[in-house]
């Protein structure tokens, strides 16, 4: 994945940075809400359930107010492209890990390490540059 940053327009949100699109970045919000409403971690089954929910038409976005006005707001989002757009490069940029031995997503700290790295790296070419 391909994340573009502008220095003097860096958004609030990360979702914003990551995700190019509004619906892409509500779908990866509501998924990182599923797991910290379940204590951070899910399992595969959890995970196809929210697949399906958003596939279906049946993930809500808004509940429900107390006024006729607020209706309930739910979301459609493929379950492919789910898996392609969202699940896929949140993995592969360390937003979330999947555990082979408990069959289980975690949301993880892996992202900032590897931001760290990107930095790193970036040092050690400004150094190859001063020194030659």
């Amino acid at each position: 994945m391909v994340i573009l940053i502008d220095q003097f327009n860096l958004p609030e949100d990360i979702y914003t940075v990551i995700f190019a699109t509004e619906q892409q970045q509500l779908v990866a919000k509501m998924l990182i809400k599923y797991m910290f409403d379940n204590s951070g971690e899910i399992g595969k089954t959890e995970m196809s359930l929210f697949a399906t929910a958003l596939h279906e038409g049946k993930a809500v976005v808004k509940e429900k107010g107390k006024s006729p006005l607020q209706k309930e707001e739910r979301i459609s989002y493929n379950k492919r492209q789910f898996y392609d757009r969202i699940l896929t490069p949140m993995r592969g940029m360390g937003l979330i890990e999947y555990d082979l031995y408990k069959k289980t997503y975690k949301v993880s700290d892996k992202f900032n390490k590897l931001m760290i790295r990107v930095g790193l790296m970036w040092l050690r070419e400004l150094d190859k540059h001063k020194k030659g």
